[in-house]
């Protein structure tokens, strides 16, 4: 499976139910594959470069959450 942007955008929030919601990287690690971890993290580069996504903290952990609509 090839990962792509959207894939990590969706996961991070439902724009309906929580469009405000956090996720943190561990948690974006466990839903979207071990595996895929430095495509992860590449594209969450990217996503941040570009302010679509915003990198936070949680309970002292890296998250990230979405923040352009």
């Amino acid at each position: 499976m090839m990962m792509r942007k959207i894939d990590i955008l969706n996961y991070i929030t439902d724009f309906r139910k929580a469009p405000n919601d956090i996720k943190t990287h561990a948690q974006l690690i466990d839903h979207l594959g071990n595996d895929h971890e430095p495509e992860i993290v590449q594209l969450i580069s990217e996503l941040v470069q570009n302010r679509v996504v915003r990198e936070t903290e949680q309970n002292g952990e890296r998250a990230y959450q979405v923040i352009a609509r």
